[in-house]
């Protein structure tokens, strides 16, 4: 089977949308599928000025469809005790405006799903965190899960060896964020804030961020009070994600990155691989990116899609501008050594 034929049988667009102005823009530069969420803690993308009202979603489905595609709906959060309803009430949404699939990683949610709204396709978050086929098959059996999206802690053998021991589809991220931690479990943030990345869907909470400003004109950039990054005068001064903060330690009085630096996740080089591994759907990470990010990502990317459907070699070169601080890794899908 040569490289275009594999792409023929998959290579889904999964693209991103924090507003529906973005969905809007996705759709028209070529997404397969749009993934959103709702304005409160169902999402794990739970930031002021994102997401959607049901009236938005309704209307975004709408538009969508009308063009040939998808809306996926993350609902991949972990409802805290009591609160169910939350969930509940949004799957309640999903079913009524036509969504094609909730994405969801708590069983709790996958079950009420599975047996409430039994029409409804269900996706296995990254928020689950499941890496090995016993974990998978479990999701499947049991919620009817028909698509798993892999944690970016993979190689491409390791993915190989996956699909074809489970009965659902892959998706992988492609582009954006690197997401160092293990989705579903990180804790940083409320340990910090007292707000869940989990359970709230907040990742460093812009109501915890302050930037403070010294007489030399340097910058602090702050969560929950703590310093998570310092910024020299007239450098340019990063959002403060813990996991990507600079900070000293007796070694290194200096500062460093302990966790990791700031880097973008990017494996257009390896889309014939990940196709040929039995990867059936490409995601692009970035809910909280502008319309113009969304437009040339996505453009970028159906234009790759298709190009190595056509078994040609694919030009991504300028995509390297739109990574983080302009560095950009193929993470563990090329070696388990990549740091």
């Amino acid at each position: 089977m040569t490289t275009g034929e594999q792409f023929s049988q998959a290579g889904e667009l999964v693209c991103p949308a924090g507003t529906p102005a973005a969905l809007r823009t996705a759709v028209d530069a070529g997404a397969d599928s749009v993934y959103c969420g709702f304005r409160n803690a169902t999402n794990a993308r739970n930031f002021p000025g994102l997401n959607f009202t049901p009236e938005e979603l309704e209307a975004s489905v709408a538009y969508a469809h009308a063009r040939g595609a998808k809306v996926l709906l993350a609902l991949n959060t972990y409802p805290p005790a009591g609160h169910e309803a939350l969930w509940r009430d949004a799957a309640e949404v999903a079913a009524r405006v036509g969504v094609d699939a909730c994405i969801v990683a708590d069983m709790g949610v996958a079950r009420h799903i599975a047996t409430t709204h039994p029409d409804l396709r269900l996706h296995l978050s990254v928020q689950a965190a499941a890496s090995s086929p016993e974990a998978i098959r479990y999701y499947c059996e049991n919620f009817g899960v028909k698509r798993v999206v892999l944690p970016r802690i993979l190689t491409i053998p390791e993915i190989r060896a996956i699909k074809q021991e489970i009965p659902c589809e892959i998706e992988t991220f492609i582009f954006g964020n690197h997401g160092l931690m293990v989705e579903g479990r990180c804790s940083l943030t409320n340990w910090m804030t007292g707000e869940s990345t989990n359970m709230d869907g907040v990742c460093s909470p812009a109501a915890k961020v302050t930037y403070e400003e010294d007489a030399n004109g340097a910058l602090r950039s702050c969560l929950g009070g703590f310093t998570i990054d310092s910024f020299a005068k007239g450098e340019t001064a990063g959002y403060p994600t813990i996991c990507k903060g600079r900070y000293t330690a007796p070694h290194r009085p200096e500062g460093y990155y302990a966790f990791e630096e700031p880097v973008s996740l990017n494996l257009s080089r390896l889309l014939p691989d990940l196709m040929a591994a039995g990867v059936h759907a490409f995601k692009i990470e970035g809910r909280q990116r502008s319309k113009s990010y969304v437009r040339k990502v996505v453009g970028a990317f159906r234009e790759a899609v298709d190009t190595v459907r056509a078994g040609a070699e694919p030009d991504l070169a300028d995509l390297i501008a739109l990574t983080e601080g302009q560095k950009e890794t193929q993470g563990a899908f090329q070696t388990k050594k990549w740091r």
